[in-house]
């Protein structure tokens, strides 16, 4: 099975999760809109008919997908950002998030790198640039974390600039102490809320064994996006489909609004299911059960 982690040493890809807006401020239909899915969940299915991948997400009923992997050279799953565009048009869906590499602009590597993922993203029209990941050398203390939260500040600047909004995709790294400190609570404190929002990976949350509510009640409104990703119950290494498992996402949702969560993205590592049953399944349980 290709873990994340494979992948990413493998392919120097980076991340993923799911979108909705909150049902206290808009109807079923309007938030059904933002329901999303993180096109990470494919990645199996994707190098082999991109194209298709696209129509059965667009078929399970989802509204939003969320990129990943993005290159110059390879662009979105082998499509220039025009033709990834068009073809999103053609089953009405909209790519308002995508999750970029960017250690080797955190480290200083390589300052070019923010301006052609700004280019991509105003190609397909997307509101949120987000970070995924973090190489294990970017963060080995809390100074580290203070220069992450310098670099995404500057990067987000630059986005701000050109229309967009930088984003923040936790694992549950970022939750080791430091002191009395965690990097995640750096980010979150030495960073602009104007600037930088954040993506909440929820089952990551829980699986650092921290409660995304008091997370949401202790940084209100930065969290404009979440990943809706399930914890298997008898496995919690593993992800399962939303509903089924052991993350209260009842709880969670009804603290939306506190959160400040605009988009729901979907997202799954691992499956029993065929994986286009899957996502319909959890589309489903999301869109009737949550919102």
């Amino acid at each position: 099975m290709t873990t994340r982690r494979n992948f990413l040493q493998q392919a120097g890809l980076l991340t993923a999760g799911i979108i909705i807006a909150p049902s206290c401020m808009m109807s079923k239909a309007e938030s059904n809109k933002n329901i999303g899915i993180q096109l990470y969940t494919l990645r199996e299915e994707l190098p082999k008919d991109a194209k298709g991948v696209i129509g059965k997400v667009a078929q399970a009923g989802y509204k939003e997908v969320e990129t990943f992997g993005y290159s110059s050279e390879g662009g979105f799953f082998g499509m220039k950002p025009t033709e990834f565009a068009d073809l999103l048009k053609q089953h009405e869906l909209k790519a308002s998030s995508g999750h970029f590499g960017f250690d080797p602009y955190i480290s200083g590597e390589n300052e070019d790198l923010l301006k052609s993922y700004i280019d991509a993203a105003k190609a397909v029209d997307m509101k949120y640039i987000i970070v995924p990941y973090l190489g294990e050398n970017l963060r080995q203390s809390a100074a580290d974390y203070q220069r992450v939260a310098e670099r995404l500040t500057k990067a987000a600047e630059q986005c701000k600039a050109a229309g967009l909004q930088l984003g923040y995709h936790n694992h549950d790294f970022e939750f080791k102490k430091f002191g009395d400190t965690t990097g995640y609570e750096i980010l979150l404190k030495e960073t602009d809320p104007d600037l930088v929002v954040f993506e909440a990976d929820l089952y990551w949350v829980v699986r650092a064994g921290l409660d995304p509510v008091a997370l949401f009640k202790d940084h209100p409104g930065r969290f404009k996006l979440w990943h809706v990703k399930d914890m298997d119950k008898a496995n919690p290494k593993i992800n399962t489909e939303i509903g089924s498992g052991s993350v209260n996402f009842k709880e969670i949702f009804a603290n939306a609004e506190v959160a400040g969560v605009e988009h729901y993205i979907v997202e799954q590592e691992n499956f029993s299911l065929d994986p286009f049953e899957s996502i319909a399944q959890s589309h489903t349980y999301l869109k009737e059960n949550l919102l």
